[in-house]
Order: structure tokens, then sequence, then C-alpha cells
């Protein structure tokens, strides 16, 4: 359901039964109290001093490729030395069986096939070039992959409490010490915690992008789902900065391997 959609059937809801009571009450305020912020956030027009605190900001412009190394580790974390290969999310009991049903359907039935774009957190694990722009109130990061484009507003507009479902999802950024921290919450149902692991609607993704020298950049991305995961799923990549290259054009419908029959059922065309 769309923002203004559900603003209104909470604010009529008020309007003709009138407030529910107690405890009760707090949280749908709060919750109308939020819609209503979302709704009426309007970024104001950069002046001359909001373009002079970009150029105060660590240098995130260019475009940057993924270097080898980095690690995941699932809640159990690694004391030194070089990076642990990537051991993957903790699933629930349930998630497992998901995750095993999905990878019986064989990889032509997934949704790259179809020329999908992974979405988060997968689209950020690409092995393609990725460029940063920042502007005031906005890091915008433009991803060869797909040729998509991921918005991280940090303008100070508030995270929303019950969003629209997105296959890059929302992403509320902010500056802290040099590091860029964004937290990224509604998902489209399309999209995979990882390959061929679907995950629940309460899925958030925590993002922090440090510049380890001028042009070396980590990444480091903690996945939280209740439902999917018994323990925080947290992975870091590393990126290089290229400073002569610029984003290649990506068009997935190009691709003459894969292919879908009458009945929807995706396959690949090895012979060619």
């Amino acid at each position: 359901m769309r923002h203004s959609a559900r603003l209104l059937s909470a604010t009529l809801l008020f309007a003709v039964v009138g407030p529910p009571e107690g405890g009760h009450y707090v949280r749908a305020l709060h919750y109308v109290r939020t819609l209503h912020a979302q709704q009426n956030f309007v970024p104001k027009k950069p002046t001359d001093a909001d373009w002079a605190a970009v150029a105060k900001l660590p240098d995130f412009t260019g475009v940057w490729e993924a270097t080898f190394g980095g690690g995941g580790r699932g809640g159990r974390g690694r004391a030194g030395g070089a990076p642990a290969f990537p051991a993957g999310p903790q699933l629930t009991p349930a998630y497992i069986e998901k995750r095993r049903a999905n990878q019986a359907k064989g990889a032509e039935d997934s949704q790259a096939a179809n020329c999908l774009p992974p979405g988060m957190p997968g689209i950020m694990g690409q092995p393609y070039p990725m460029e940063f722009l920042l502007t005031p109130g906005l890091v915008t990061i433009v991803i060869e992959a797909y040729s998509q484009v991921r918005h991280i507003y940090t303008d100070g507009r508030p995270l929303p409490g019950d969003p629209d479902p997105k296959f890059f999802g929302t992403s509320i950024g902010r500056w802290e010490n040099g590091t860029l921290v964004a937290e990224t919450v509604g998902f489209s149902p399309a999209t995979d915690l990882v390959a061929n692991t679907p995950h629940s609607d309460k899925m958030k993704i925590v993002e922090r992008f440090t510049l380890a020298d001028p042009d070396t950049m980590t990444i480091e991305t903690t996945v939280t789902d209740p439902e999917a995961l018994t323990a925080p799923y947290t992975t870091t990549r590393t990126l290089r900065r290229h400073r002569a290259w610029t984003i290649a054009e990506y068009i997935c419908e190009e691709n003459n391997r894969n292919s879908v029959d009458q009945n929807g059922k995706a396959g690949i065309n090895i012979k060619k």
C-alpha cells in the first residue's frame, strides 16, 4: 500500500471512530505522525553553504571497483589477521528450508535469468564498477550492473516506519566522523538476502562507508532479520578508486543466452 493511502486510512480511522485508548493510542498516534512526517518532508533548495559543506565531506566521488578479499561473519566475528572466507548467514530453520527449495529450482529459474537486478544487498556486491556522486543532502550511487541508480538521503528525512517495498529499499544516511552510515528498510519480496535465500519484511541493512586511504574504500554491511536470521550477518568489501574510469552501459536485455519459454520456464543457451 502506498503511503498516501495508508495515511488517509489512519486519519479517517481517527476521525470516524476516535482514537484508541492507552498504549494502543500512543502507538497509533506515533504511526500517524510518522506517516505525516514522511509525506510532508520537503527537501530545501541547496544554498552556497550547503555546497560548501559537501566540499568538506570525505571525497567519495569517482568510479570504484571491488578488490579481492573481504569476508563475512554470521554473528561469530574474527579476531585479527586476514578476513575469513564468508561463512554465510545463520538462518532460522524455516528459512533454511526456503533456501533448499530455491536451490532445487536451478540457476536458470533465478530472478537474474529474467534480467531483474538482485536488489539490496546483492547489488552492492556485483563484480562491476560503481560511481559515487555527492550533492547536498544526497549520496547517489550509479551501479554499472543492470544500469541501476541508488539514492542515500542525508537531508534529515526520517527512516520510514512502514516503507513501500522496493528493490533497493529506502536508504537514509548520516555522517559520523568521516564515515557514511546508511540504514535501509523496505525491500521487494523479489529480492534475496543472499543467493537463493529470501528475507522477511523485517529485514534491515546498515552500511558503513569509510575511506581507508584516498583511493581505498571499505563497506561494512550488516543485515538483520528476526524471522530469517538467528544472528546479524556482516560482510566487508574493499573498493579501489579508478579516477580515469567512466561507467559503461549495461543492457541486460541484450543478453541472448537467457530465454523464457511459453510456460514461463527460464533457460540458458550455452551455445551462443
